[in-house]
């Protein structure tokens, strides 16, 4: 008989974890259990699973015993508290905040990427940030053939990696700025309806943004090789759902862009779309609520001799998060690691 698994989702009533529960019920998932945890506010409140509803209980210390699985998309001081917990209770953490990414005893993890490295955790595993995740779905099956030497890389990044309250500040910030009237943000230091904020995290001594900054470690520690080069431009853009890049990569010999072409269109979870003479690119609108990382404007980068430029697009509540972490689940259960 198959086994099934005890499984508990901490901060199931945010974007991520309301996320992660419709494409776990929705995916042939070893399901014994579930228990869906919150913060205290939460406590009581009933959410859907599928078919069935499911009532919220608020996270303790106690929450993780007898499971064997904890997904946990909460703020950075949850995860840094509860992991921990969790893993002494018996349960795998795997967690979406930045606590735990660039710890060396700890698996930073995409599934089409580095599935070894889920053998390596003890007790808890990371997904990287949802803006890296989609650069190295791209990067990675070319690397594996063409060595990637430098990354120049500029994202335009949804509202919803906020979170719902910035959600929420787009849409009332749109609509007064369409009556004419002014609007003071709260989630973001300036207006973000019919802008663009290059400010995604906080700024560091070296003029980069902590974002950028996780972009190029994070990158670095996926693909195993701490000589690529990278530099980032992190930018919330107006937009509900998905996450955009444009990547300029420097190859260690020469490449061409049919080659790349070639080498995505068989690279598991990317699809190509790569058609301008039609118009035909990836588009963030297209995106949300896809599984797969989208790629397109494949072309020749001008300005250096090994490079190519291209443009990526990614459900950042999905693959950069929520689907992600599942699919960490299923790789441990397929090598038989849980």
């Amino acid at each position: 008989m198959a086994k099934s698994y005890n499984v508990a989702v901490v901060g199931a009533t945010g974007i991520v974890g309301e996320e992660f529960l419709k494409i776990l019920a929705r995916r042939t998932f070893p399901l014994r259990s579930l228990k869906v945890l919150a913060s205290h506010r939460s406590a009581g409140k009933r959410i859907p699973f599928g078919e069935q509803v499911l009532e919220v209980e608020a996270l303790t210390p106690q929450s993780f015993e007898g499971c064997d699985i904890a997904f946990i998309s909460a703020t950075d001081e949850v995860s840094r508290d509860y992991c921990p917990i969790a893993a002494k209770a018996g349960a795998i953490a795997i967690d979406d905040s930045g606590v735990w990414r660039m710890d060396p005893e700890v698996p930073l993890v995409v599934p089409e990427i580095n599935p070894q490295d889920v053998e390596k955790h003890k007790g808890i595993l990371a997904i990287p940030n949802c803006s890296t995740t989609p650069v190295v779905m791209t990067l990675w099956p070319i690397h594996q053939r063409n060595r990637v030497k430098r990354i120049i890389v500029s994202t335009y990044q949804s509202v919803s990696g906020t979170g719902r309250a910035a959600v929420d500040e787009l849409q009332a910030s749109t609509r007064r700025a369409v009556e004419g009237q002014p609007f003071q943000p709260h989630v973001y230091p300036h207006q973000i309806a019919f802008n663009l904020i290059p400010e995604i995290g906080s700024f560091k001594e070296n003029g980069y943004t902590s974002e950028e900054m996780k972009m190029a470690n994070e990158t670095r520690k996926i693909m195993h090789d701490d000589s690529i080069a990278i530099s980032a431009t992190c930018v919330r853009v107006p937009v509900y759902v998905a996450h955009s890049a444009a990547v300029n990569a420097e190859f260690e010999n020469p490449i061409e862009p049919a080659q790349v072409r070639d080498i995505l269109a068989c690279a598991p979870g990317v699809v190509v779309e790569d058609d301008p003479s039609r118009s035909v690119y990836p588009r963030p609108l297209e995106a949300a609520g896809q599984d797969p990382v989208f790629v397109g404007r494949i072309r020749k980068d001008i300005s250096c001799e090994n490079g190519i430029a291209f443009w990526v697009v990614g459900d950042n509540l999905r693959k950069g998060a929520a689907l992600n972490a599942l699919q960490i689940a299923e790789e441990m259960i397929s090598r038989n690691v849980l």
